[in-house]
């Protein structure tokens, strides 16, 4: 019998998840079995990003032409800065449309009422705002490279490995052959670890699913059901309408097919809610599923899972413009404005930020005039939020590599041609 495909495999341990987790929503012996299992997991796949990150893009520079490397650059951030506005712009609209913060014309605010968790939200957040933000530039050049690669702070490894690969580039051929070979081999050999890891996939996923559906359960998402699903709509129009014609009419591919082949990589993005613990999958299956060169696949994948965060940014500002509807604020063509900056700026580095999107959400709230307990009002539905949010983040990478890789000329894409020049 042949064996079930990975994609499957996961999927049915969600399901499989979901069952377990409400069935043993008390059973402290359980949840203490579930955190285990999706910890090692997780602390498996954290094992891989530094590794993993810095030869990507340092044996992917090394590969490339030496005057392919800035246009290459160029192309991928004008994708990412493009795709998370539209996003924004989506998430925008959608809450403008259907206003799940007013309800029967009245502010829902009173009805909803505050989270038991806000003073804990509240004091995390407190005196943080717009220099938080801006102190991320900071990180991007790190004092200590070992102790930033500890921390996670990704950004600063980016900018190393970039700095690193663009000199090493430029070496003589004698010094730049045995650099070449070693960042190659380091490589090949993270993504055989990556193959191994992702055999225990299933059991980790299965753990992590169940112990958020034992903790939150499914009745926390009823009181805000609209917000709820007029974010999962902004997502669902972003991914399978906008990066779908992305992919149609810039990638030359058809959308149903890379989405087949990018299922494991969404699975795994909405079962760990984390765009980097995800990035030793996404590179696998970009390259094996996609096929694209680990060239373009090495520099642009690791940029993504750091700054391109589509469905991190769509809700952003559809959480702001929500809770600014449930306090009976009324927002200005000018305010709209303020929220879309904010949120496009601050889903750059919110990974880096304690507390994440939550921080970045009172930073929106503070400039428009909101007090920060208003995040209250939707951390019932946030981690499930952050699930789907993270498997839009992703799949807008996969995206990115398969478009540039297109428009950089790469044959055999998901199968398909060349593009004709």
């Amino acid at each position: 019998m042949s064996r079930i495909a990975l994609h499957w495999q996961i999927a049915i341990a969600l399901v499989l998840a979901a069952i377990a987790g409400t069935l043993t929503a008390d059973n402290a012996g359980a949840m203490e079995v579930y955190s285990i299992l999706g910890t090692l997991f997780l602390n498996a796949l954290k094992m891989l990003i530094v590794p993993l990150i810095v030869s990507a893009i340092v044996g992917g520079m090394l590969a490339l032409e030496k005057d392919s490397l800035g246009r290459l650059g160029g192309k991928t951030v004008l994708y990412y800065g493009t795709t998370t506005l539209i996003a924004t712009l989506i998430g925008l609209l959608v809450l403008d449309v259907i206003q799940p913060g007013i309800i029967d014309g009245a502010p829902a605010g009173p009805r909803l009422g505050l989270s038991a968790d806000t003073g804990k939200v509240v004091a995390a957040v407190a005196g943080r705002g717009l220099g938080d933000i801006a102190g991320l530039l900071e990180s991007m050049i790190p004092a200590n490279l070992f102790v930033a690669a500890a921390q996670g702070e990704m950004l600063g490894l980016i900018f190393f490995s970039l700095l690193f690969g663009g000199i090493t580039a430029r070496l003589p051929e004698r010094h730049l052959r045995p650099q070449r070979e070693f960042w190659t081999s380091l490589y090949e050999a993270m993504i055989g670890i990556t193959e191994v890891v992702m055999k225990f996939a299933p059991l980790g996923v299965f753990g992590l699913v169940a112990k958020t559906v034992a903790a939150t359960g499914f009745q926390a998402i009823q009181p805000l059901a609209l917000f709820f699903f007029s974010v999962l709509l902004g997502l669902a129009i972003h991914t399978f309408v906008i990066l779908s014609l992305i992919l149609k009419f810039l990638g030359r591919v058809r959308p149903g097919l890379h989405l087949q082949a990018m299922s494991p990589v969404l699975l795994m993005a909405f079962s760990t809610s984390s765009s980097s613990a995800t990035l030793p999958v996404t590179i696998e299956h970009v390259q094996k599923g996609a096929g694209v060169s680990p060239q373009v696949s090495g520099f642009v994948l690791p940029l993504g899972a750091t700054v391109n965060m589509n469905g991190t940014a769509l809700y952003e500002c559809a959480a702001a413009i929500f809770i600014a509807q449930a306090y009976g604020l009324e927002l200005s063509i000018f305010t709209q404005f303020t929220v879309v900056l904010l949120a496009l700026v601050t889903s750059i580095g919110v990974a880096g930020i304690p507390a994440a999107s939550l921080v970045a959400i009172a930073v929106i709230l503070g400039a428009v005039g909101l007090p920060i307990e208003g995040v209250g009002l939707i951390l019932a539905v946030d981690r499930v939020l952050d699930m789907c949010r993270t498997a839009v983040n992703v799949y807008g990478d996969t995206v990115g590599a398969v478009v540039i890789a297109r428009l950089e000329g790469e044959d055999g894409i998901l199968g398909e041609p060349a593009l004709k020049k």
